[in-house]
């Protein structure tokens, strides 16, 4: 019988996934592995497909109806896939679909298509429809476009065809055909009065792949308009079809996604003239970048000083909370698993400041160039993988022996069975991890979860046993034991509990109990 797996150096896994796994290379050296792949049918994979990505970029358009024509298990899989908060308007909470049966796939879904956007513009009155089409609609070969041109008409609004059937590649893919849609809803800009006041010629700027997951935006326009700056949109986080439309009217795009908005930058720079800057706004360092290469792009001395001045008082503010958390981290372990490249460079970066080291980095849609960019920005011994599946990010957990996991929802009881703490990066986190403010939120939630008093326990009950740490962890448990039930001894009800076995999970005093939001 064929053998199953074999041995990669790193992790035990399947023979064809040992390109995908590999350790940091020199600077100048090409990284050795295999990336950017789309995923076989029918294959467990992390990535996500075409349709999904299309739909974490669009869905954060807040006063868009969002149709998805396809089966119901499409919608539901992506509804409210983002978490993004808005200001004003919330018809993207809502998740729609054709429903689409076998009766459908037989005959086709056009007409049931049509209906469905004249009962949805008649009760919502949205000014722009977004249509996705999945995996069947590419199968049966409905005319999404001729539907979608002709509702555009009778309603006089944007009906916009996304083409994001599953099956034509992977998650970047999705971001390209979101992309695609939303420059049908950027209009070329008018051309400015000479006599036009200082509002007019104020400087003006797009923040583009930030989806104002928890509230993010809201931490960072602000800088900004300290600055003297007008933020036109953020694409597309708190976004709304009017605020897209004055896109091409920005001085200057700021990328802070690379991953989902490099296309559309591009596209804008050659279509309207628009440069862009790739930043972030995760972590001090890569906030001070980014206030700091705005202000030198648009060459003001003032808006240099007030960002410097922005930068003094900020980081004077926070950094006695960021010092009391860096001393209570220092020296822990951190994995890193992202669904692209930016944030899992910029995790790298924010540890670094809390005295952590990266020992695991992984992403589903980094590329070669990506990749060797990670691989300068840690230390050695770091293992890169692309496109991890739950038995190898598991494996290398144990291994590398981390204290903290950071990566999305589905990684989190991979990490919690392990005894391994986790923070939530991703689309289902209520805390802002962005600007100054947001960087204080993550480092506590990395303290918390790291120093939660229940990985004591769990670790317990995980170790081998005869393990030095096994051991080390029983004595601390005895200790603790003994300490409690001396403690109980001197109440006045010890008598009545004599000869009751003590259960090492119940030995915990109420006070040091984790509660929810700690674990």
């Amino acid at each position: 019988m064929k053998e199953m797996k074999k041995l990669t150096g790193i992790v035990d896994t399947l023979e064809e996934r040992q390109p995908y796994i590999t350790r940091k290379q020199e600077k100048g050296d090409e990284i050795p592995l295999a990336c950017d792949n789309n995923s076989l049918a029918g294959a467990i994979s992390q990535r996500a497909c075409v349709y999904s990505g299309a739909r974490v970029v669009l869905n954060p358009v807040t006063d868009a109806v969002h149709l998805v024509h396809g089966p119901i298990g499409c919608a539901g899989y992506t509804w409210d896939i983002r978490g993004a908060k808005s200001s004003g308007i919330e018809t993207n909470r809502s998740s729609f679909s054709t429903d689409m049966k076998e009766i459908d796939v037989v005959f086709g879904g056009e007409k049931k298509l049509s209906n469905a956007i004249d009962e949805l513009v008649g009760i919502y009155h949205p000014p722009v429809v977004f249509v996705y089409s999945t995996c069947i609609v590419g199968i049966i070969g409905d005319d999404l476009e001729s539907a979608c041109k002709t509702a555009s008409e009778k309603h006089n609004i944007p009906v916009i065809p996304v083409k994001s059937e599953g099956f034509k590649g992977n998650k970047s893919d999705g971001y390209k055909a979101a992309c695609d849609a939303l420059k049908q809803l950027i209009k070329r800009p008018k051309e400015k009065k000479p006599e036009a006041g200082p509002e007019v010629n104020r400087p003006k700027i797009n923040i583009l792949g930030d989806f104002n997951v928890a509230g993010d935006v809201w931490l960072v326009k602000p800088l900004f308009e300290r600055m003297g700056i007008e933020v036109i949109v953020s694409m597309t986080g708190d976004s709304t079809a009017k605020s897209i439309t004055r896109a091409a009217e920005a001085d200057l795009n700021l990328v802070q996604c690379s991953g989902s908005m490099t296309y559309l930058a591009k596209w804008m720079q050659k279509e309207y003239g628009i440069p862009y800057q790739t930043i972030s706004f995760f972590g001090i360092e890569d906030i001070s970048i980014a206030l700091r290469k705005t202000a030198e792009y648009f060459g003001s001395e003032e808006m240099k000083k007030i960002a410097e001045e922005i930068l003094e008082t900020e980081k004077n503010r926070i950094m006695p909370v960021i010092s009391q958390v860096r001393e209570r981290v220092k020296g822990k372990k951190a994995a890193i698993y992202m669904g692209g490249p930016a944030k899992a460079l910029t995790l790298i970066k924010g540890f670094a400041e809390l005295g952590m080291e990266v020992v695991i980095i992984g992403t589903q849609t980094g590329k070669k160039e990506d990749y060797e960019q990670i691989s300068y920005s840690v230390r050695d011994g770091t293992v890169i993988v692309d496109d991890a599946n739950p038995l190898e990010l598991a494996d290398l957990l144990v291994k590398q022996k981390a204290d903290l996991m950071v990566a999305g929802v589905k990684e989190r009881f991979i990490a919690y069975k392990l005894g391994v703490a986790f923070c939530d990066f991703n689309h289902d986190r209520v805390v802002e991890f962005e600007g100054f403010d947001g960087f204080v939120n993550f480092a506590k939630e990395v303290d918390a979860s790291i120093n939660s008093p229940v990985w004591k326990a769990v670790r317990q009950r995980t170790l081998k046993p005869g393990s030095p740490e096994q051991e080390k962890a029983t004595i601390e448990l005895e200790q603790e034991k003994a300490a409690v039930e001396e403690k109980i001894s001197a109440k006045p009800y010890a008598k009545k509990c004599k000869g009751v076995a003590l259960k090492p999970e119940f030995l915990r005093s109420r006070s040091d109990a984790a509660v929810e939001s700690q674990v």
